[in-house]
């Protein structure tokens, strides 16, 4: 997995397991940041280039990303500034947050399995850690 810590409190996760193109999971990662709030309207995305070189990836990946964003209106793109969240409002279903989760989980798990762990030893160890971020 190859994560990086972005500006603007977005975190991107690109999982190349999943089966989901790399291009795809940024723009999910991204629309989902702007639905809870991390990314707000005016806060400006890392470069093609930065964003390519942090991931490890093809920066013709993020383009198509940036380019997806950009036709749906969620992202604005001014030459020679920078690509900037647009006003237009994000918000997803109670459903479309449980689908996600559920994804994300069933990768968890399938990897954790992989090592041997059972879902039982992932929930205590997730049950732990939850109790550990209320202290």
């Amino acid at each position: 997995m190859t994560t990086e810590r972005q500006p603007g409190g977005i975190h991107f996760l690109l999982d190349p397991t999943s089966g989901v193109p790399f291009y795809r999971q940024i723009i999910m990662q991204t629309q989902l940041a702007i639905a809870d709030g991390r990314l707000r309207t005016g806060n400006q995305l890392p470069t093609v280039r930065a964003l390519a070189v942090d991931l490890k990836i093809n920066p013709n990946t993020v383009a198509r990303a940036y380019s997806e964003l950009e036709i749906r209106g969620i992202v604005n793109t001014q030459q020679g500034t920078g690509t900037f969240i647009s006003e237009k409002k994000i918000e997803l279903t109670a459903q479309e947050r449980k689908q996600i989760l559920a994804g994300l989980v069933r990768t968890f798990l399938a990897t954790a399995s992989s090592y041997g762990f059972s879902v039982v030893e992932a929930a205590e160890y997730l049950s732990i850690l939850k109790e550990d971020a209320t202290t």
